[in-house]
């Protein structure tokens, strides 16, 4: 899956009270749009981790954005 992150983006994800609370710049949110439209158009199933060690901010709670059928 090709990924494309904007220059300077910046991403955190936290739990709050029960609740996923994701802060982000606007290059974060448009890269986050990208990877959500990349897997509207891909086959169910196809999935994409994110964490503290793999683009987002230090201290991130994982994100696990998913396609289903």
């Amino acid at each position: 899956m090709e990924i494309s992150w904007l220059e300077g983006f910046e991403i955190s994800v936290r739990t709050e009270g029960g609740a996923v609370v994701i802060s982000a710049n606007r290059e974060g949110l448009l890269s986050l749009a990208g990877i959500m439209k990349t897997l509207a158009e891909g086959e169910p199933g196809r999935h994409i981790h994110l964490d503290e060690y793999n683009s987002l901010k230090d201290g991130s709670t994982e994100l696990i954005q998913e396609k289903i059928p």
